[in-house]
């Protein structure tokens, strides 16, 4: 079978799945980190992998590159088991941890020879392939510099170059944009799709819902180290609790007219200050028409209105809870 890979705006029928985890079980003592988890991330996907802090995020992707045993389940990539002495399946994957992972008695230059001589052997052929991830991450004028001198954003940057150099066509990148500055986290989140459109997976975990929602095609929130949600951006927004939530300054309405708008069918939940009503609503199309309705009807005055879909960090919350995690 010809396994083709593209980006995912072309998809081969013929394709394996880039991780395939079936039925995992991982334990920590009487912890139970990872519960009869499953994953499928399709090759050429940028896919993004979220929980709340204790989820099994680390250990899922630990087991996957088999730095940590479990106790049941299988887990291939790209059609093929993962294990430990599985060295040609190690050469096609790449990682860029959260915590910045470079040497510092090194050189940037140096550093990245380094860990693409973990893959590569041949002096020639490692040095062009140095030469290319430094231009990538845009580090010509700091080849000679060591980590201690680099900025957290160059260091990010570095950090990256390490872990591609050697071309992988699966790439786990780990909060990579942790206190970096918006010019920083913009350019590493463009190289994150210059690398899926040459044809890398990515697997993308972050706290920043946001990077979250405008990178990654397919989205796996998890918790307790189960399976809660996937889908698309949208596709999850959709499983929100709410449709809307709509702002209406208005000053001193009172509590009849509250009740009103409370009454509505689409209604879920009202909070006033005596300058702001907030009112989600559930899905639909006459949601703001019918409270402005109400509050004309009472002549209440309206200064300015504001409408806001659900976001994705709306659905994680609804999702995984409020309560802070260790």
């Amino acid at each position: 079978m010809t396994t083709i890979y593209t980006n995912n705006t072309q998809q081969s029928t013929q394709q394996v799945p880039a991780i395939k985890m079936r039925g995992l079980i991982k334990r920590y003592g009487d912890v139970v980190a990872l519960d009869n988890f499953n994953l499928d991330v399709q090759q050429g996907e940028i896919f993004g992998l979220l929980g709340p802090n204790g989820s099994g995020k680390s250990t899922s992707i630990n087991c996957m590159l088999s730095l940590l045993g479990y106790e049941k389940g299988t887990v291939h990539l790209f059609g093929s088991k993962m294990s430990e002495s599985n060295y040609a399946l190690k050469k096609l994957i790449g990682v860029v941890p959260q915590d910045v992972a470079v040497i510092d008695e090194l050189t940037v230059e140096e550093n990245i020879n380094y860990f693409c001589s973990l893959y590569v052997p041949n002096k020639a052929e490692r040095q062009q392939l140095v030469d290319e991830a430094i231009e990538f991450v845009q580090l010509q004028d700091f080849r000679k510099y060591r980590p201690k001198k680099l900025s957290g954003g160059l260091l990010r940057r570095l950090n990256i170059a390490c872990g591609i150099a050697h071309k992988p066509k699966l790439i786990f990148f780990d909060e990579p944009t942790v206190a970096v500055d918006p010019q920083s986290r913009n350019s590493i989140l463009e190289n994150i799709k210059k690398l899926n459109k040459q044809g890398a997976t990515i697997v993308y975990t972050s706290h920043y819902m946001e990077e979250v929602e405008s990178i990654c095609d397919r989205i796996l929130i998890m918790d307790h180290g189960r399976h809660v949600a996937l889908g698309t951006p949208q596709e999850l927004k959709d499983m929100s609790s709410f449709g809307e939530q709509i702002q209406i300054e208005t000053i001193d309405l009172s509590s009849q007219v509250i009740q009103q708008v409370e009454a509505l069918e689409d209604v879920i939940d009202t909070q006033y200050d005596g300058v702001t009503l907030q009112v989600k609503c559930k899905h639909g199309d006459h949601n703001l028409l019918s409270i402005l309705d109400v509050l004309n009807r009472n002549n209440a005055s309206v200064h300015r209105v504001t409408t806001q879909l659900p976001t994705l960090n709306d659905v994680f919350l609804d999702l995984t809870g409020k309560a802070l995690r260790d």
